[in-house]
């Protein structure tokens, strides 16, 4: 099969596409034919070396996919060959023609294949930042970086649970944040302030997927630094005493796959898709994701 491949970190351009052997099944895995794949901010940051899950060169690359199961694993039962599936490739090989996926879920029946491939990542990192925040119906939280993928994927699922969400983001995304069902503010000097005009005795917790420096503002609007976590703030939460919040050590929300699609059917989630891209445009596609302003998710197109 064809796949993308790197064998040194670097820029976008150390991505090559090779010939690996097809992969196959093993107990509790569904193999894919791979239609889409979702880019994310992880992606890039394995392939320039200033992230490691321990993993050893050369490194495929790849999470979020979607496609049709064409052969299944001793015990599955949950889909069969020609369901249409998404969820999270294992061994992050999802940008290839065929991947191997444990956790998965069938399609939404009103989703396509790329609308799908940008969701798992995303749907599991604000689930489970969300859970441990403890957001439920009549909790106030506040999101830095509320109009990303990670973002606007929290802000809606807040808001399904019946939190008031005040969410921080760029002056040209303040109305896109309002049709996530968000009151907005936009980043830089005050943004503490503008917040606290919305709501003047702070927020009962805060969400920083952003990862721009401003622990300690959460911190004095969330009324402590338990009543906040960091998504991409490795440094700070060590520095300021906030919950760093990672799937590897916490654990995982992958449930989250499997409930979506009651939201997503009902009219009340969506996550847009910013760009698509051929699989042979992936650098490109790294470049965009590492250095421009995506609102909603990056897409490959794989079959």
């Amino acid at each position: 099969m064809k796949a993308v491949q790197f064998s040194e970190y670097g820029g976008p351009e150390v991505l090559k596409i090779v010939e690996l052997p097809d992969p196959h099944p093993g107990p509790g895995q569904v193999r894919i034919k791979v239609h889409a794949v979702g880019i994310s901010g992880t992606d890039w940051k394995l392939r320039a070396g200033t992230l490691s899950f321990g993993a050893t060169l050369p490194q495929t690359t790849g999470t979020d996919v979607a496609g049709v199961v064409d052969e299944i694993g001793e015990g599955v039962t949950d889909v069969a060959v020609g369901d249409r599936v998404f969820g999270v490739s294992d061994n992050a090989a999802g940008a290839a023609e065929l991947a191997l996926l444990t956790f998965r879920a069938v399609i939404p029946p009103s989703l396509g294949f790329v609308d799908a491939a940008g969701l798992p990542v995303a749907l599991e990192t604000a689930t489970r930042a969300l859970d441990q925040l403890g957001v439920t119906n009549g909790t106030s939280l506040f999101i830095n970086g509320a109009s990303g993928g990670i973002g606007g994927t929290a802000t809606q699922l807040a808001v399904a649970r019946g939190a008031r969400v005040i969410g921080a983001a760029s002056a040209a995304n303040q109305n896109y944040l309002r049709l996530l069902g968000a009151e907005p503010v936009t980043y830089g000097d005050g943004m503490t302030e503008r917040v606290r005009v919305l709501a003047p005795d702070g927020v009962d917790a805060a969400l920083d997927v952003a990862g721009s420096g401003v622990l300690p503002e959460l911190i004095d609007l969330a009324h402590g630094a338990d009543h906040v976590i960091t998504l991409a703030d490795f440094q700070g939460a060590k520095d300021h005493g906030v919950h760093f919040s990672s799937g590897f050590a916490d654990g995982h929300a992958f449930h989250s796959l499997h409930t979506i699609g009651e939201l997503i059917e009902a009219g009340r989630f969506w996550l847009p898709v910013d760009r698509t891209f051929p699989l042979a445009d992936i650098a490109e596609a790294h470049r965009v994701s590492e250095h421009g302003r995506v609102r909603g998710r990056l897409v490959l197109i794989v079959n």
